[in-house]
C-alpha cells in the first residue's frame, strides 16, 4: 500500500516544512549524526529519563532510544491538529459529564446503554457530581497518524492519565543542546511552557471560593513505569510530588504530611488508576491510595485531575461512536476522523474480522501499550490462529481496524537516514480555556517496516517541530 512521506513527494523533491531539514542533513556527514546520537544517550542517562517494562524480570531501567532528526508540522498543518484536537476533548469532556449526570446521549440511542454501564471504566460513585468547571478530563493526550497531505486519523483518545509530555519537553531540551544552531535558524514553536500552563489549569480545578489552592502530583511510587515523568512534572511546576501514605483526609478534607505540619491540598493531580485511588471504597488491599479520598472528592473537599471514571470514554469499545458524539454535542462536523472500526460484538463485524484477521490490526478494547494487538500482515498463521481462539472466546473484548499505511519521516538507524513509521500524541489541557502545546510526542518505530512505536515494544521518540509562521 502506498505510505505517505513526510519529506519527500511522490516526484523525490523535499516537501516545504521539511526543505531546511534537508539542507542540513546533507551537510552533516553520518559520523557525526551517529556521534550526536550517542551525546543524547549519554544526556538522557544522565537526566535520568528512563522507563520499566512490566512483565520484565530483569527490572532494569530502559532508555527510549531518541532519533536525532525532527520531525516538522508547517504551522497550517499544525492548526488543523490543533482545532480537531480541542474539538474532540471538548466533546468527550461533555459526553463523560453526560454520563454521570443525565445520560441524554443514551436516551437518543447515539451511544448503546450497555457500552457506558457495563464499561469496567464506569464508576457509580461519579453518578451525580458537579466538578468544578464542568471539566472531568483535564489532561488528555490524542494519538494521531497521518496518511496523506492533510489525512489524519485518531487511533485512540487517552483521557485517564496520559503519559509521555517528559519526554516531549526532554527531547527538545536535548535537541537544543546538540544543535544549538538550528534554533537560531528555525523558528520552532516552544514547548517548555507546558508545565505553567498545566499549573494554571489544575490552580483553576480547585474547589470554590479558593483563592490560592495548593496542588501536588500524586505517584504510586518510583517502581511506576512513568515515575520519572511524575517527578519531573512535579518539579517543573513546583509542587510537592506525594504519595499516598503523605496524605490523609479529616473531616472532608484531604491534608499533606509536612515538617511544619498539616497542609490542606485542594486539587491532586494523579498518576494512580481508580481502584487504587481510596482502600475504603474500591481496593481494600490497595496501599496506594489515601483512606476517605472518594467521600472528599464527592462533598468538594478536593478535585482531582484527572476525575475518577474518564475511562469510560477513551475505551476503545466507546471509540467508534465519538464521531456521533462530536455531532451531538457540538453539532459540528469532526475535523479529525476515526480509523475505520469492526466492533467485534456484533456478529457481521465479527464475522468479517475472522475471515480477514490477515489483514487487520485488531485489539482488545481495554488494551494500551501496543499489548494485547494482533498486527494481522505481520503475524506469522500460528499467531493468527491463537488470536482467532482468544476472539472467538470473548468477542465483545475486541475491535478489528484496516492495516493504516503510517505515514514516514527520516530516522537515523544503523545503516544510515531511513524512513521509519511515526505516529503522534498531541497534549490538550482543558480548564477555562483549552489549549495544546505545539510539538507533541513523536513515537517512531525503529524496527523497519514495524507499525508498532510504543517504547515498551522497541519504539523510540523523535523531538516535534512546529515552526512559527
Amino acid at each position: 500500500m502506498p505510505v505517505f512521506d513526510e519529506m519527500h513527494g511522490s516526484d523525490a523533491t523535499v516537501r516545504p516544512a521539511f526543505r531546511r531539514i534537508a539542507d542540513w542533513l546533507d551537510r552533516l556527514p553520518p559520523a557525526e549524526v551517529a556521534r550526536k546520537r550517542a551525546e543524547a544517550d549519554m544526556l538522557f542517562r544522565r537526566l535520568g529519563i528512563t522507563f520499566l517494562v512490566y512483565g520484565d524480570d530483569s527490572g532494569v531501567e530502559r532508555l527510549i532510544p531518541f532519533d536525532v532528526i525532527p520531525r516538522v508540522f508547517a504551522a497550517d498543518e499544525w492548526r488543523l491538529l490543533e482545532r480537531g484536537c480541542i474539538q474532540r476533548v471538548r466533546a468527550l469532556n461533555l459526553f463523560i459529564a453526560d454520563v454521570y449526570r443525565g445520560r441524554d446521549i443514551i436516551r437518543a440511542g447515539v451511544v448503546p446503554a450497555e457500552l457506558i454501564l457495563a464499561n469496567e471504566f464506569y464508576q457509580p460513585h461519579m453518578q451525580g457530581l458537579d466538578l468544578p468547571g464542568g471539566i472531568y478530563t483535564h489532561i488528555a493526550g490524542i494519538d494521531i497518524v497521518r496518511t496523506g497531505e492533510n489525512e489524519f486519523y485518531v487511533l485512540e483518545d487517552n483521557l485517564r492519565s496520559p503519559s509521555g509530555v517528559s519526554y516531549m519537553m526532554e527531547n527538545r531540551e536535548v535537541m537544543m543542546r546538540l544543535f544549538p544552531e538550528l534554533f537560531s535558524e528555525f523558528k520552532v514553536a516552544p514547548v517548555n511552557h507546558y508545565p505553567a500552563e498545566l499549573l494554571r489549569n489544575l490552580r483553576a480545578a480547585a474547589p470554590p471560593g479558593i483563592d490560592d489552592p495548593t496542588v501536588v502530583v500524586m505517584t504510586p511510587g518510583r517502581y511506576n513505569s512513568a515515575y520519572f515523568e511524575h517527578a519531573f512534572l512535579a518539579e517543573q511546576m513546583g509542587v510537592e510530588l506525594v504519595e499516598g501514605r503523605d496524605l490523609f483526609v479529616r473531616d472532608g478534607v484531604v491534608y499533606m504530611r509536612t515538617t511544619m505540619g498539616p497542609q490542606r491540598v485542594h486539587v491532586i493531580y494523579r498518576r494512580i488508576d481508580d481502584d487504587f485511588m481510596d482502600p475504603l471504597a474500591f481496593r481494600a488491599g490497595s496501599t496506594l491510595g489515601v483512606p476517605g479520598l472518594l467521600s472528599a472528592y464527592r462533598t468538594g473537599g478536593v478535585n482531582l485531575a484527572n476525575a475518577m471514571g474518564t475511562g469510560v470514554a477513551d475505551d476503545k469499545s466507546v471509540y467508534p461512536y465519538v464521531p456521533d458524539i462530536i455531532r451531538f454535542y457540538l453539532a459540528e462536523e469532526p475535523i479529525l476522523g476515526n480509523v475505520p472500526t469492526y466492533m467485534l460484538r456484533r456478529p457481521d463485524d465479527l464475522a468479517y474480522a475472522l475471515e480477514h484477521l490477515h489483514e487487520l490490526v485488531t485489539k482488545e478494547v481495554h488494551g494500551a501499550g501496543g499489548y494485547g494487538m494482533l498486527v494481522g500482515p505481520a503475524a506469522s498463521k500460528a499467531e493468527i490462529e491463537a488470536y482467532r481462539a482468544r476472539v472467538l472466546a470473548d468477542p465483545a473484548n475486541f475491535i478489528s481496524q484496516p492495516t493504516l499505511a503510517l505515514s514516514t519521516c527520516p530516522t537515523f538507524v544503523d545503516s544510515g537516514i531511513a524512513p521509519r513509521h511515526v505516529d503522534l500524541r498531541p497534549y490538550v489541557l482543558a480548564g477555562q480555556h483549552y489549549t495544546v502545546v505545539p510539538g507533541g510526542l513523536t513515537r517512531v518505530a525503529l524496527v523497519k517496516g514495524s507499525l508498532v512505536v510504543n517504547s515498551s515494544q522497541g519504539g523510540g521518540t523523535k523531538d516535534t517541530w512546529v515552526l512559527d509562521g
